[in-house]
């Protein structure tokens, strides 16, 4: 299906087909809280490991600092970073401490998902149902995940990492330089010809961590924040729902705040890719990844695969958690 095809006015009937085609529900049984991270195993780890050549790392982190990109949309803020001990006590001789000894501490309150993090399987619903099919009410209380918390996945996501330069490769076919447009939707297609144009390094298949560049935050570094967080954006397609399945890739990430393209590609609709892949497929969501230096080395060499540890931080009963993804080529 192409983006030309979709039903605008009917997002209902569009999310309830693509969720009844890609759905992962009972594949590792149904008990289940790792969805699409169960094809990334100890064996595509350990293969993982040989993509190191140079021993160069790149942090796929953006910073967390008042200086963000959040607008408080439902109560989402940047993060706040207070000291609690400094120098200036220490010289004062505030701190209390014997001998001489001084030192700094600090704390920090923010939303989990305020800067570049993981989408874990408990932060979307479908009508009321969550991952695997179990109602949400039983998944997801004021007290937090209990069944999919974020920590279940924080021993595992670490293995073959596959950038995918779109925003490069078909910016620059199109006339638009490295940077899509806001409102761009990134279909099979352009992810295909992308694959096709870096080489066999950028092959996509089963249990890899995708990274999707768009630009947009190398736009957002030029031009100031504005709507960065939550307004228009690049993205995927609602059509690549599809895509996203048959690959069986563990996780995948991209360089803007909500992942699919954004206005959505219905009249009336509320991120509906995410109301797809993660219930449904299981899939984990990265968001806010800076891809810019990765996606520059990677352009000098051809090479476009690499080991790449993500670990979300184990916050118990979590949906979603900050991350500094570590991409080592």
């Amino acid at each position: 299906m192409t983006p030309e095809e979709l039903d605008r006015t009917d997002p209902e009937a569009a999310i309830a087909a693509a969720a009844k085609r890609v759905s992962n529900w009972g594949r590792w049984g149904g008990d289940d809280v790792r969805g699409t991270m169960n094809f990334l195993d100890s064996a595509k780890r350990r293969a993982a490991a040989d993509l190191v050549r140079t021993g160069e790392s790149y942090s796929l982190s953006q910073s967390f600092d008042m200086d963000g990109p959040q607008k408080g949309w439902r109560r989402r803020t940047n993060p706040i970073h207070t000291m609690l001990d400094t120098g200036t006590d220490a010289v004062a001789g505030a701190q209390g401490f014997p001998h001489g000894i001084g030192g700094a501490d600090d704390v920090i309150a923010m939303p989990l998902q305020c800067s570049t993090q993981w989408d874990g399987l408990g932060h979307i619903f479908d009508h009321g149902v969550a991952w695997n099919g179990r109602p949400a009410d039983k998944v997801v209380t004021s007290l937090g995940d209990a069944v999919t918390g974020i920590e279940t996945i924080a021993d595992v996501v670490s293995g073959r990492g596959v950038l995918l330069d779109v925003g490069r490769v078909v910016g620059n076919s199109l006339g638009m330089g490295d940077e899509l447009p806001d409102g761009f939707a990134i279909t099979e297609n352009h992810l295909q010809d992308t694959i096709a144009a870096q080489g066999s390094s950028s092959t996509v298949g089963r249990g890899d961590i995708v990274v999707v560049r768009t630009g947009r935050l190398a736009r957002a570094r030029r031009d100031g924040w504005g709507d960065y967080a939550g307004g228009d954006s690049p993205g995927l397609s609602f059509t690549t729902a599809d895509w996203l399945h048959r690959t069986e890739i563990a996780a995948i990430a991209t360089d803007t705040w909500g992942f699919e393209v954004r206005p959505n590609e219905f009249d009336v609709a509320f991120q509906p890719l995410h109301q797809v892949a993660i219930p449904h497929i299981g899939l984990f969501l990265g968001e806010m990844w800076d891809l810019d230096a990765l996606a520059d080395a990677c352009a000098t060499d051809g090479v476009y695969d690499f080991f790449l540890t993500a670990a979300p931080l184990p916050v118990t009963g979590a949906v979603g958690s900050p991350v500094n993804p570590i991409a080592v080529r």
